[in-house]
């Protein structure tokens, strides 16, 4: 967990920075979009591009964003062998005596599935938790989720929570790695033995790091009312959020970026996926 991306904001001095965070929002969902609707070998190779000139506009190091990934390594493996052994097509690649059948288009399809994952945890990462700040982010969420105040939809508090989540997974993990070493200290052993095993040494680690995570949530409620924060109507802002022409920019390419990658879903040619 030491490498996980969510809640962790990267200071600099890129575009992609002083891009206003309803801008960045809204781009992300475009994002995440086009890597769904990508069915086509172009598609996946212009959304690499773009991950790639995304890490290259924000300054980023390559390094700490492939970090980001390595949490994720075991589920992005799983996802790849069950489309491998069980996606079916015309182009069988085993003998039919055997027993396990793979395919051509299971090996594509398990190829774009691995970079959907990736290019969707480094094109979220970017857009969201590298490049903008929690309270910058709550503030986007609010303002851009507004009109469902008119039927009483407490918008307000549902951004500070999910903000509050994203700020406090890095804190989390941290604090996990500290009662792990802590526990290792003492002679438990977290690595050997069976999988049961394995899960019983958990609950030495689990239990401690759920006291912890209430006590957390408990002092900063206590301070949130120590300075009597109450948030909904009424409260000011430090920055007051205003779209500059490098957001209609922004926001008219991705416009453009997905228009295209939606269009070569139509291409025949071009088409591998069912």
């Amino acid at each position: 967990m030491k490498g996980v991306s969510f809640g962790q904001y990267y200071p600099s001095d890129s575009i992609l920075h002083k891009l206003d965070p309803r801008t960045k929002v809204i781009m992300a969902v475009f994002y995440i979009v086009c890597t769904f609707v990508c069915k086509s070998a172009a598609g996946f190779l212009a959304l690499t591009l773009s991950a790639l000139a995304l890490v290259f506009i924000s300054r980023i190091p390559l390094r700490t964003i492939l970090r980001s990934i390595r949490p994720l390594l075991f589920i992005i493996a799983f996802t790849s062998l069950m489309n491998i052994f069980f996606t079916q097509g015309e182009r069988r690649l085993t003998p039919e005596s055997w027993v396990i059948s793979i395919y051509v288009e299971g090996l594509w399809s398990a190829l774009f599935m691995t970079l959907r994952i990736m290019i969707l945890i480094v094109g979220t990462s970017l857009f969201l938790t590298y490049t903008t700040t929690p309270i910058a982010l709550t503030d986007a969420l609010e303002n851009l989720l507004g009109p469902l105040k008119k039927i009483r939809v407490p918008v307000h508090d549902f951004a500070m929570m999910m903000t509050i989540a994203l700020r406090f997974i890095p804190t989390l993990s941290d604090e996990t790695e500290k009662i792990m070493n802590a526990q290792k200290a003492r002679g438990s052993d977290l690595s050997s033995g069976s999988l049961l095993k394995k899960a019983k040494a958990l609950v030495p680690i689990l239990i401690p790091l759920f006291v912890s995570a209430i006590n957390r949530a408990f002092e900063l409620a206590a301070a949130m009312e120590c300075r009597c924060y109450h948030g909904g109507e009424g409260r000011t802002r430090l920055k007051v959020l205003r779209y500059r022409t490098r957001d209609w920019v922004a926001m008219l390419t991705i416009l453009v970026f997905f228009a295209g990658i939606f269009a070569l879903r139509y291409v025949p040619w071009l088409y591998i996926m069912g």
